[in-house]
């Protein structure tokens, strides 16, 4: 009987112990693998919410991946304030809310990739004041809607490679005052004025592959110290006459490998603190006129392109294109129409045997005439002069 009651005095003791732990120990949601206070796993758990409240307030590393998320509300992760690194990758999110990640302080690392996201909404992403990174690649991201990022002023890498992106709207990226590296997807159909405003501060930027009807003005507005951006292997359609007037310290400006049908006016002055513009492998449909341009930067490099070779090859080897140097500028570069020339270098057609286009004739003859004509009053103007002062000879000799 003694020993009986021993043995049920030690598993009551057990019993409180384990009561007792459990008690001190903090919860894990059933779904999740707490892997330590500061690391949980809730991978391929069928959460249909994020269980917020029975997860430690010290987690630092939190892996929600594989769930069915379909929409992060606001405030969703608040009290987490030690998380650092968050994974949502495919989860079935179709909406971020404004908001909704307030409340994470010491957040560096967010990555939702995989979903079926179309939509960045304004303020998605806003609160996220010492974020480092921010990973959307893999969605079905069509629109980056303005103020998505607001308030993400420590943000150095954003990535939206691998969406089928169409439009980036006004003010899409503004709050990121000093990013290092923005990836964008190809495809891009649209990118209105101002998209670009608020990027005080850009390390590296790659427009490629869009489909644009015109590179319009207004679209690099806030753009004020950048040092990388190349606009390559697109279809820019027409240039417009203010495209790129309010972009200011840019060090390097790429323009490579695009189709381009007219240039209405390609403007770069000293103000701009234009650094290197490399201008390479474009396909021109349209020469511009040389009073069209306007191309003051520290460096420029002009190879490789092809450009009409009709009458109007006069104006453009009279240009700033040419940079000084017609030779040079004729064995960098290739013809692409006429249909007999193309694809030949500019040194191996004779140049002088191109007549000019007769605007051209004509805009040189009105300019001798003017001159002629300038000419012809000046000498006018010194004869009446010299008839005067002979008529005043006269005058004191009578006298």
């Amino acid at each position: 009987m003694g020993s009986v009651l021993a043995t049920s005095c030690v598993f009551v003791l057990i019993f409180i112990h384990v009561a007792t732990l459990s008690a001190l120990l903090p919860s894990c949601p059933l779904e999740c693998l707490c892997l330590s206070q500061t690391q949980v796993l809730c991978n391929s758990g069928g959460l249909q919410e994020i269980p917020l409240k029975l997860l430690p307030p010290t987690v630092e590393h939190l892996s929600l991946t594989r769930n069915d998320f379909p929409i992060i509300k606001s405030d969703s992760f608040a009290g987490l304030r030690f998380l650092k690194k968050l994974s949502l990758d495919g989860n079935n999110i179709s909406l971020i809310k404004p908001f909704a990640f307030r409340g994470l302080p010491r957040l560096r690392d967010l990555s939702i990739q995989h979903t079926p996201l179309e939509t960045v909404s304004p303020f998605a992403f806003a609160g996220l004041q010492n974020i480092s990174a921010i990973f959307l690649s893999y969605n079905k991201i069509k629109k980056v809607e303005s103020y998505a990022f607001a308030g993400t002023i420590n943000l150095k890498q954003l990535v939206l490679a691998h969406n089928p992106l169409l439009k980036l709207e006004s003010n899409a990226f503004t709050g990121m005052t000093e990013i290092d590296r923005i990836t964008l997807p190809s495809g891009i159909r649209t990118l209105e004025a101002d998209c670009f405003n608020g990027l005080d501060t850009l390390g590296h930027l790659q427009l490629a592959f869009m489909d644009l009807r015109h590179l319009k003005g207004g679209i690099f507005r806030g753009l004020t110290n950048v040092n990388y951006l190349s606009i390559q292997e697109s279809d820019l359609g027409n240039i417009e006459g203010d495209a790129f007037n309010d972009m200011t310290f840019v060090r390097n400006l790429n323009i490579l490998n695009n189709k381009i049908d007219s240039i209405q006016w390609l403007n770069f002055t000293w103000e701009q603190h234009v650094g290197h513009l490399r201008f390479q492998g474009n396909h021109i449909l349209e020469i511009p006129r040389a009073e069209t341009l306007l191309v003051e930067v520290e460096k420029l490099t002009v190879i490789q392109n092809h450009f009409p070779c009709d009458c109007h090859v006069h104006s453009l080897l009279d240009g700033p294109l040419a940079n000084g140097s017609m030779i040079h500028f004729v064995s960098k570069n290739y013809c692409i129409s006429p249909l007999e020339v193309n694809g030949l270098p500019m040194s191996s057609i004779d140049i002088d045997s191109i007549g000019r286009c007769q605007e051209e004739v004509t805009r040189g003859n009105l300019e001798a005439s003017k001159d002629s004509s300038s000419s012809a009053q000046r000498l006018s103007t010194f004869c009446s002069y010299l008839n005067l002062m002979l008529y005043f000879l006269k005058l004191l000799r009578i006298t």
